[in-house]
């Protein structure tokens, strides 16, 4: 039976914290602004210093997402991305790469896909899990019973309103890491991350020995920088996306502005004073 990599990921965060520093998680989706330039733009910011990379699966009703990933989930779903091009998009970055590429989704295109073989799918690409940010702890032992069969990490999403005994439970059900969000509200570039993330990291790690990585809002290396000082790993989704938009369909400069930001982003992560 194929599994995935959910081993590389834990393995990837934690030479990370080997070496005194924050793991840098970049997020684009697939089939943005096409399916191979997603690839392409995966590979450049891995090149760039990303030391994980989440893909995320469009969707029309994105709730977690602002409206700079709104845009580039537009236009992936315009240019008609299925599933199967999202788990080409992890198995290419992946083969191209040897680092760990997750999925970022909402848990209705799984439930209608089937988890047996979205989880199948996955491993067989190479993938190393999912963040499921909509997916209710209470409702996730089948998934979670697939994807632990399959090596598959579940990341389950914590946020500042998340009460200490929910903590618990959310964490005690997750595997690989956990995402905490920043701030209430969507994704976006934010002025300052702040003191919301580092409590909720602080109170989160309370619960578990998971690496706890913090996203919502970190778009430079210095914000970069900031959460570094507090949290296991730094998620940048938006800032990348943003990048691409600019580059208003010229790919060689969209892939080298990705890349540009990741080592940016990769220099902030390493807290270097």
């Amino acid at each position: 039976m194929t599994t995935g990599n959910i081993q590389l990921l834990s393995s990837t965060l934690a030479r990370a914290k080997a070496e005194d520093r924050a793991a840098l998680i970049a997020y684009l989706p697939a089939g943005f602004p096409t399916v191979d330039g997603g690839i392409a733009a995966i590979k450049a910011v891995f090149d760039g210093g990303a030391d994980v990379v989440e893909v995320g699966l469009p969707h029309s009703d994105p709730v977690l997402d602002g409206p700079v990933i709104q845009t580039a989930d537009d236009i992936a779903l315009r240019g008609g991305v299925k599933i199967a091009d999202v788990m080409r998009t992890v198995k290419e970055a992946h083969e191209a790469t040897g680092k760990p590429v997750l999925v970022m989704t909402y848990w209705n295109p799984i439930d209608r896909y089937g988890v047996e073989r979205f989880t199948e799918e996955l491993a067989a690409a190479g993938g190393a899990g999912c963040i499921l940010p909509d997916l209710p702890v209470q409702e996730s032992a089948v998934w979670r019973e697939h994807a632990d069969k399959r090596g598959l990490a579940t990341v389950f999403v914590v946020a500042p309103s998340s009460k200490d005994e929910r903590l618990a439970t959310i964490t005690a059900a997750g595997s690989g890491f956990v995402y905490a969000a920043s701030l209430m509200g969507v994704t976006g570039t934010r002025e300052s991350v702040g003191e919301q993330a580092a409590d909720l990291v602080r109170r989160t790690r309370a619960t578990s020995e998971l690496p706890v990585c913090v996203g919502l809002g970190v778009s430079n290396a210095t914000q970069a920088k900031e959460v570094a000082g507090f949290a296991d790993g730094v998620i940048v989704g938006s800032a990348f996306v943003q990048r691409i938009l600019d580059a208003d369909g010229d790919e060689a400069k969209g892939l080298a502005a990705v890349r540009e930001l990741a080592a940016e982003l990769a220099a902030g992560v390493r807290r270097v004073s």
